[in-house]
């Protein structure tokens, strides 16, 4: 599908958002009231989730987003620079660092989503040409109205054999729109979604639903969960199982499969073999209560 890229360039540039995760875990929450549980701090975002991932299997990867000038913004650019991610990170003196408190109760689980200075990445904080291996944009930045101009650009701006786009949310992509999302991803040779999110896109499931995308991208990838992963490109189908692991949080396992699936194409590998590595990854994730891997 491609080598790597020329002496110089990163293997992946990936363009999307970074936070930190407050994770609570508690038995039931007191209104009004105080009781005991676990509180973690951990470096997030979709994007460089994806960043760290790739870069965790030997890739040269650039991250390019957008932080606060407050305590997490310093820690999640230390945090990329910790893991061998070049770290492109404008400085927003104005916002905030993106953060996400995510609340466990049993059999519950709550989310507060802070986008922060994530949705004011704008087309000035990128460079003129993103020239790599393959280039991944989130699509969180295409559903924000004040980072879609930077996802726009982004996908134009891309010289790579690969440039990927993620559909990353099947609710917010069913806000902004099917038809509006393709047109938008115009510039992309890469779909990566899951099943619901191939469902919103297609209003079809299962085969048709990977058959209508294949019509409209060079190269369509759903992830499938556990199960693992299907692909279609060039009129071909690739199916492949993801490895069986015990379940601790699911979170961020999609954003491993993409970083690795794209740094492992880069590097040179075929489809199926990235595939296989890509569920590997996700697996790995899924098994841990981590969102980045172990080092």
């Amino acid at each position: 599908m491609t080598g790597a890229p020329p002496s110089g360039l990163p293997d992946l540039i990936v363009v999307g958002d970074l936070l930190a995760d407050i994770v609570v875990e508690a038995g039931t929450l007191v209104r009004g009231g105080d009781v005991h549980g676990t509180v973690r701090i951990r470096p997030a975002g979709s994007g460089a989730n994806a960043a760290v991932w790739a870069a965790a299997g030997g890739a040269r990867v650039r991250m390019i987003g957008r932080i606060g000038e407050d305590l997490i913004g310093r820690l999640l650019r230390d945090s990329l620079a910790s893991r061998d991610v070049e770290a492109e990170l404008v400085v927003d003196p104005a916002a905030r660092t993106g953060a996400m408190l995510v609340v466990r109760e049993p059999g519950e689980r709550s989310m507060v989503a802070d986008r922060g200075a994530n949705a004011g990445l704008s087309p000035a904080d990128l460079p003129d040409v993103l020239a790599a291996g393959a280039v991944l944009v989130s699509g969180y930045l295409l559903f924000h109205p004040g980072s879609e101009p930077a996802a726009l650009a982004a996908l134009e701006r891309a010289e790579a054999p690969l440039i990927a786009v993620e559909a990353a949310s099947w609710p917010l992509l069913e806000d902004y729109g099917a038809d509006r999302f393709v047109s938008a991803t115009k510039w992309a040779t890469m779909l990566l979604a899951n099943e619901r999110e191939a469902e919103v896109l297609t209003g079809a499931t299962g085969e048709q639903a990977l058959d209508e995308l294949a019509g409209r991208y060079e190269i369509v990838v759903v992830k499938q969960g556990a199960r693992g992963a299907v692909a279609a490109t060039g009129g071909k189908r690739f199916t492949v199982v993801a490895p069986t692991i015990v379940e601790a949080d699911p979170t961020g396992a999609g954003d491993a499969f993409d970083g690795v699936l794209l740094a492992e194409i880069a590097k040179g590998a075929d489809l199926r073999s990235a595939l296989s590595e890509a569920c590997s990854a996700g697996a790995t994730a899924a098994g841990s209560l981590e969102t980045w891997p172990e080092r």
